[in-house]
């Protein structure tokens, strides 16, 4: 069962597929991304049952040692989520507009989870470090007062990491702007 998400994040390609590979070995989890990103980062991400999550990144983590940059678990992951990082949720219109931008990939998952959560949005695309120089956002639409609610939640969950790069709550875009996020 998918209910949890997980990761980690490493300055290392090299020790980013040991650490990938140590992951897999551990626990029955599917893999959602291994791969390279800016600048010069690696990234492992996952899913399956909480436990086999956790245990696959207690794994990751510990090869990982002075190469790792973050890590995370998030147990009992909103159902946006998944098809955010996929590229895969389909919007007609844009209502109000939310954006979320991190300097940590891991962080950035995390708070697209506590925003999803906090407000009663739709998850646009969770864009993961590739051309934003190893950044990553979220972007999201609602209401104004929904946006509002989930961008303070999710950029709150970054921001305990030190690693909010901005927020912002657009009220009232263009349409134009749709096709340029997804």
């Amino acid at each position: 069962m998918l209910n949890a998400i997980g990761g980690v994040e490493l300055t290392s390609v090299a020790k980013g597929l040991q650490a990938a590979d140590a992951m897999l070995k551990t626990s029955n989890i599917k893999l959602l991304l291994s791969r390279s990103v800016c600048p010069g980062k690696y990234v492992v991400l996952l899913a399956g049952d909480v436990g086999d999550v956790k245990a696959a990144v207690d794994a990751g983590s510990a090869i990982a040692g002075h190469a790792l940059v973050d890590s995370f678990v998030v147990p009992n992951i909103h159902p946006e989520v998944f098809p955010a990082i996929e590229g895969t949720n389909v919007v007609e219109a844009l209502e109000a507009l939310g954006v979320i931008e991190a300097f940590s990939v891991s962080a950035l998952i995390e708070a697209a989870d506590a925003a999803v959560k906090a407000g009663t949005v739709k998850l646009l695309e969770i864009r993961l470090a590739m051309a934003l120089g190893g950044k990553a956002f979220v972007t999201m639409t609602g209401s104004v007062a929904a946006v509002e609610t989930a961008v303070a939640a999710g950029a709150a969950v970054v921001g305990k990491k030190g690693l909010l790069v901005e927020k912002v709550v657009i009220p009232q875009p263009r349409q134009e702007l749709l096709r340029e996020i997804i």
